[in-house]
This record gives structure tokens, sequence and C-alpha cells, in this order.
């Protein structure tokens, strides 16, 4: 193996760090600041730190500035990557020294040679000093936690019984959870299969095509994957398509579809005799869509457009079932996501808000008498869920809320909201956060 000029580790660190920089100075998804990184060899790692880093950046940040001078001075790749150090340092098992050592040499991977005495002077402060000038920081329950003193609030407002339990599991680690497609195997025997290549799973008793493994994995490892027999999704969102209670011969609109999980879910259900359209606004995203209905093995008339303006993809004859799972500030899924405390905003909450009343009251005009809609969220914000299905159904006083088919309560520990049905992240059911609300459309509304 050829010898590298730099210590072990630092090509990851500063990779995280340009990573980290993306998200916080450009607004970019972590998602979108990795994608680059699809062939590296260090891929898993430097996902790992960066989002490791983001998970615990409204912590790290203010302890590792804490020890500069002129913190905005210092270019923001070097202060990046202090507190992608920082996040090795206090949340990894690596030696602090080393990490140190590593992330020297990163500084010069970056191209900033002479930031190499700043990086090395703040980061043995930081081992040094790291329990009380983060003692400092965690005095305020916003830094204490890394979340956004606005998200803090509105959390707090909202659920103020689970607001520990909410922002603790923000930061923990999801479970890799997978759906099977029932028209092939089950749970119980997928379970079978993984415990035969010596993989430990369970299926999850509330969720019928759930099943959890011990220990996440890539997918290219997973049996059945690349045949389209399981799908990768959390259980939480597996309820989405059983409440729309499709049949065969069904007209049926994902009315928001990408990246195409609920609409293979849906079309697994479907079976035979399906007919579904999904509809995305975003055409890259349009095109996961594809490739995930390809992988499934599956087909829907698969259209990029706004289902705001119906005119642009509807033939005019109603849907009977339609889901509608709304852009939304993604508070459920932090967890996953954790770049969302640091690229959502408290005045973006009205826009989604406006946006979600637009898109459920044009597909209210899609929908057929007596038709099922079912709207969904991964937010955990009133402002989002039941407020505005509660706007929609004065407006539109041919909508009603209908039962569910799973009856109130969806998953274990799930909150009924008046209008709708909440799930918490990491609560009893141990799924991200999702709402939901099922609304049928009684009369022809003329």
């Amino acid at each position: 193996m050829a010898r590298t000029p730099w210590a072990p580790g630092a090509p990851a660190l500063a990779a995280a760090a340009r990573a980290v920089d993306e998200v916080i100075r450009c607004g970019h998804s972590a998602e979108a600041a990795l994608s680059s990184l699809v062939n590296a060899p260090d891929r898993a790692a430097v996902r790992a730190i960066t989002l490791g880093t983001l998970r615990w950046y409204l912590r790290l940040a203010p302890a590792v500035d804490g020890l500069l001078k002129h913190p905005s001075g210092v270019a923001s790749p070097i202060r990046a990557l202090l507190t992608v150090a920082a996040h090795q340092v206090e949340y990894s098992r690596n030696v602090a020294e080393a990490t140190v050592h590593a992330a020297v040499d990163a500084v010069r991977l970056l191209g900033a040679p002479g930031a190499t005495g700043l990086a090395n002077a703040v980061l043995r402060r930081f081992v040094a000093e790291r329990a009380s000038l983060l003692a400092r920081v965690d005095a305020q329950l916003p830094a204490r936690t890394a979340h956004p003193a606005w998200l803090v609030e509105q959390v707090a407002a909202a659920w103020p019984g689970q607001c520990p339990a909410i922002l603790a599991a923000n930061n923990g680690h999801p479970p890799m959870t997978v759906r099977v497609d029932a028209s092939r195997s089950d749970a119980r025997a997928y379970v079978a299969e993984l415990a035969r290549a010596e993989i430990d799973a369970y299926p999850i008793q509330w969720a019928p095509y759930a099943v959890t493994l011990n220990r996440p994995m890539a997918v290219s490892c997973l049996p059945g994957f690349a045949e389209g027999t399981v799908s990768v999704q959390d259980a939480g969102a597996q309820l989405a398509a059983p409440l729309l209670d499709v049949h065969g011969g069904m007209r049926v609109l994902d009315a928001c579809a990408a990246p195409g999980g609920k609409t293979g879910h849906l079309l697994e259900l479907l079976s035979e005799g399906a007919d579904l359209t999904a509809v995305d606004i975003d055409a890259d995203r349009v095109g996961l869509i594809e490739d995930n209905l390809r992988r499934l093995r599956r087909t829907a008339r698969v259209v990029a457009a706004d289902v705001r303006d119906p005119d642009t993809f509807w033939d005019g004859r109603p849907f009977e079932r339609i889901l509608v799972d709304a852009p939304c500030s993604s508070t459920g899924v932090i967890r996953r996501h954790p770049d969302i405390k640091l690229l959502r905003r408290a005045d973006d909450m009205p826009a989604f808000a406006a946006a979600q009343l637009a898109i459920l009251r044009a597909a209210v005009t899609m929908l057929a008498p007596g038709g099922r809609l079912v709207y969904s969220t991964c937010s955990i914000l009133a402002g989002e869920n039941q407020e505005v299905v509660t706007r929609l159904l004065a407006a539109e006083p041919q909508m009603a809320v209908a039962a569910m088919p799973e009856g109130p309560r969806l998953a274990p520990g799930a909150v009924d909201c008046g209008v709708g049905v909440q799930l918490l992240p990491g609560a009893e059911a141990g799924t991200d956060g999702f709402y939901y609300a099922c609304l049928e459309k009684t009369t022809a509304g003329t």
C-alpha cells in the first residue's frame, strides 16, 4: 500500500470540513454537500463525521469560537474544520492527540498552511479545557441540546411534556428499518432470510411490512434489495400507504412523490390493475422515483409538475385515492437529517403552511366524490399539521375527517390530535416523527 504524507484520518477530516462549511455557509443540504463523495474510498467515515458534527454543531461551535480572538476573521473552512475536530475529540473514540495531529494536516489539505499554528493551538486548548468550555455552553438548553432556540421554543410549546425526550431523540442515531414487499415475501420470512445471511433483525409487530436491523448496513449487502424485495423506509413512514386503503383498479395520485418510497409501497399494495400517477415539482427528484420503480419492478405514470396546477398534468378524471405527503419543515426527521437544525428558520413555517394548504386544495379538486385523501408530513409542529387540515376543512365543506382503517392509534405512543394523529420521534414506537390525517370527499363539491 502506498504511503501517504498525511496523518491517518486527515483526508476524512478535510472532506468533512468542506461538507460542513457548505451546509453552514452556502445553506446546502448535507446530502448535496456529500454528493461528490459517492466513489470516495473513505466516504462512510466522511459521512459519519459530517453528520455527527452537524448534529452537535450548535453545541460545539460556540465552545470553539470561545477560543478564537476574532472568529469572523478565520476562514470559514478552517472554522468548520475546528468544529469537526472538536466533534471527534468529544464524541468519537479516537485519541484526542491523534485527532489534533490529523486536523493540522487537514488544514494543509484545505489549502491554508498558514493556519496550521492556529489550528494546533486552538485544538490543544479545546482538549485541555473542553469540560469547562462545554459547561459554559451547556448552561442554556438550546446549546446543550444543539438545537436553535426558536425550535426549542416551538417544540416546548407544542409538546411541553415530551420536549426533553424529543430533543434527545433528535440527537440519537435512527434505526435502519426496511419494508418488505408483501406481494413477494413477508416480514418473518425476511427475518429468517437475514438470519441465514448472519444479519440480526426483528419484525415490528404493529407494522406488518417492517423489519428493523440491529445494526445499519450498506443496502448493497441487503438480501433482496437489488431485486426490489425490500426497501429502506422508517416504520412510521410505512403507515401512509395502508392508511390510503387502496385496492386494485383504483385511480391513485401520489401528489408529492419524490423520492418514491411511498409510491413503491402503494404499488405493492395495489398489485394487479395499478393505475397510479406520481407527481413531483422537482424534475431532478422525479428521476429518483423512476430509479426506485425500476428497482422494484413496478410501473406508474411519473410526472414532473406542480400539483397546485392540475391543468399541467391532470386529464380531468377524478382520483379515488390521493396521498399528499407534503413538503414541510422536516422537524420529525432531524435524527436522520441533523442539518435541518441549521437550515430551517422560524419564519419558514408560514410559507410551508401556505404551500401545504394550496396543495391540499388542489388535491380536493381532483378527488372523486366518496374518495379518500391522506395528508401526511414529517413535521411535529401543529402549524403544519392539524392546523392546516382544520383550515382545509373550513375552506372545503365537502371534505370531512375519515376514520383510520387501523383505528385511532396507529402505533404505540401515537398521539390523537383531534384532527389527525402524531407520531413523535423516538417515542414508544421508535419511529421518526410523522403526522397523518385521513379525509374523505362527502359530495361532488359543486
